[in-house]
């Protein structure tokens, strides 16, 4: 999150309306209903999140054990469990 100086980008007037109830103090400004993106979709981390654990459901289908998997992937047995039994 960057921070922007109100000045710089609201008009004088929106500014007077807004310093009624805050002055002086930091405000966040939500992002609009429906633009929201969940973690790493920018990054690409989700994508590689999700890439590993369909190669953990896959090995789990194929025969691996939960503590095989789990040594294999650096994880806990339960954080293996949660991702092999969930939709």
């Amino acid at each position: 999150m960057k921070y922007v100086r109100a000045t710089s980008v609201l008009p004088p007037s929106l500014i007077a309306e807004i310093q009624k109830y805050i002055q002086g103090e930091t405000i966040y400004i939500p992002k609009p209903e429906g633009t929201h993106q969940k973690w790493g979709t920018n990054s690409g981390g989700r994508k590689m999140i999700d890439e590993r654990n369909a190669a953990i459901r896959q090995a789990f289908k194929e025969g691996s054990g939960i503590g095989s998997i789990a040594r294999d992937y650096y994880l806990s047995a339960e954080t293996i469990r949660k991702i092999v039994y969930s939709k």
